[in-house]
Formats: C-alpha cells, sequence, structure tokens
C-alpha cells in the first residue's frame, strides 16, 4: 500500500469511526445527548483464504491494565469485537458473543473486544452486566481502532473474524447474531 493510500484510509477511517456525532442514529450517552453511533447494516463480508488482508501490529491495555498484542492469537481463529457501553446494539449482541466464545473456545477461538471511545469506569460496568469473560483493549482515543484500517471497522458495533494466521476472513459492519456469526466463526475454525 503506498503512503498515500494509507494515509487516505487513515482519514477515512478517522472520519467514520472519531466523527460518530451528528448522526442523530442514538442518544444513548450517559446524559443522554451523545449521538456516537454509527449504524451498520449488518452486512457480512467474507474473504476467501488468498485474498484476507494482514493486520499491521495491534498493540494495547486491556481494560484492567495488563498489556496486549494481537499477534498472541496467531494459531488461533480470533473474534475481535468493536463496542461500546453507550452503545445499544453493542449491548444487544453482547450475549451471542459471549455464547460464541464459550461454546468455541475449546476449538480453538479467542475473542477480543476494542471498547472505543468509552469511559473506562463505564466499559467495565459493562462487562460487569453482561458477563463478558474475554479481555477488551480499552481505545479511549482509538488509536487501536486505527490499526485495523486495513479492513477497518466502519460502525460501532463492527465484528471481524481472524483466521489463524490473524488475517481477516470475515467482516460484519453493524451489530452481529449468534445464528450470523457462529456460522462464520465454524467456517474459519474448520480451516486447517
Amino acid at each position: 500500500m503506498t503512503h498515500a493510500r494509507a494515509a487516505a484510509a487513515s482519514v477515512a477511517l478517522c472520519g467514520l469511526l472519531a466523527g460518530c456525532a451528528g448522526t442523530g442514529s442514538a442518544k444513548s450517552g450517559p446524559d443522554g445527548n451523545d449521538n456516537r453511533f454509527i449504524s451498520g447494516d449488518g452486512n457480512v463480508t467474507q474473504y476467501q483464504p488468498g485474498h484476507r488482508k494482514s493486520l499491521q501490529e495491534v498493540t494495547g491495555q486491556t481494560l484492567d491494565g495488563r498489556s496486549f498484542r494481537l499477534d498472541s492469537l496467531k494459531g488461533k481463529v480470533a473474534v475481535v469485537n468493536f463496542w461500546a457501553s453507550w452503545c445499544a446494539p453493542c449491548r444487544g449482541e453482547a450475549p451471542s458473543l459471549e455464547q460464541i466464545y464459550t461454546e468455541n473456545k475449546a476449538k480453538g477461538l479467542e475473542l477480543l473486544g476494542v471498547n472505543f471511545k468509552d469511559a473506562k469506569d463505564n466499559a467495565k460496568a459493562y462487562e460487569r452486566k453482561f458477563k463478558v469473560t474475554y479481555p477488551s483493549l480499552f481505545d479511549g482515543d482509538g488509536q487501536v481502532t486505527l490499526a485495523f484500517r486495513e479492513v477497518p471497522p466502519s460502525a460501532i458495533p463492527s465484528t471481524l473474524v481472524l483466521d489463524r494466521q490473524g488475517k481477516v476472513a470475515a467482516r460484519i459492519i453493524g451489530a452481529t447474531t449468534y445464528s450470523k456469526l457462529n456460522p462464520l466463526v465454524a467456517k474459519v475454525l474448520a480451516e486447517k
């Protein structure tokens, strides 16, 4: 990718994710006046093995303060879910994500949340409420999300399924469900 294309992709991603305000789509912040949510339509894109994009180095701190590197998940199938406590569709999909993780972790699935533009205390309360057992990176300033610019999430929530080489096998823009995500996970888990 040329520097110009990388810069353009970065600017586009910043505009989509950092500028979530102004859509009028939702008012779900702590004071009821926060409209950072950009609605996705639930569109699924699958990428064939020879056409999958690698992610650049993704690192960050989990909500409990531990350092995390996405490449530590290579060799396993991983689901990366971009969420925020202020996002109503994120709350709706939380039980499905936890169920998929619980049912598939013995088969080699890892799940990683990326908590986007949120307050850490609100994010921790969300995890307690929904009994989230997988880690989430805290991305209060949106910098972690920028590392996914090769296959950008484009909405909150969004979900990526990574193959065992750490390449993006599928992307869901918008909220997901068990019946939408679990077959994608099963397909990538079946790959050798």
